[in-house]
């Protein structure tokens, strides 16, 4: 709290003011949070979940805030990114993992320092550019909902 805002509560209490509570306000109540907007907002997001809190409250016609308000508070959604999911392996790729990690291991036997020489891979790698980001992915999602999953693409070297 500010000093202006310290002495301007000091007024009020010397005054007689014996609450802390705000005075009421006057000016009519927010009608953006009744049940028309709050049906309107989960319309939308039933059609696309990957709407931004932006573009809906534009298309409903009420503020971000009170659009993000209702989303969370509630319809009780939250906003989800995709959970990236690694590529399964063949039986020949698998085969190929036990072969090359036993002869690591007899070659790691064989000499002590042999694994100060080692530099750890794996035989793919990911594109560096990917179509859709992890942000891209999000979605608006109910408390109960499962993650969305998102497939790494990866190519053989």
């Amino acid at each position: 709290m500010s000093r202006t805002q310290c002495h301007e509560w000091y007024q009020r209490f010397k005054s007689g003011r014996m609450s802390i509570e705000d005075d009421p306000k006057s000016g009519r109540p927010s009608t953006s949070m009744d049940d028309y907007h709050v049906e309107k907002v989960l319309a939308l997001i039933r059609q696309n979940r990957r709407l931004t809190v932006r573009e809906v409250a534009e298309e409903v016609g009420i503020c971000k805030s009170l659009c993000h308000q209702i989303l969370t508070d509630k319809l009780k959604m939250r906003r989800v990114t995709a959970k990236f999911v690694p590529r399964l392996l063949t039986d020949a790729q698998k085969e190929n993992h036990v072969t090359v990690s036993q002869e690591l291991f007899d070659r790691s036997n064989a000499d002590e320092n042999f694994l100060k020489n080692v530099i750890t891979g794996n035989e793919t790698w990911v594109y560096g550019y990917d179509v859709e980001t992890k942000v891209q992915s999000s979605q608006w999602m109910g408390k109960l909902s499962p993650r969305p999953k998102k497939h790494v693409r990866v190519a053989q070297m």
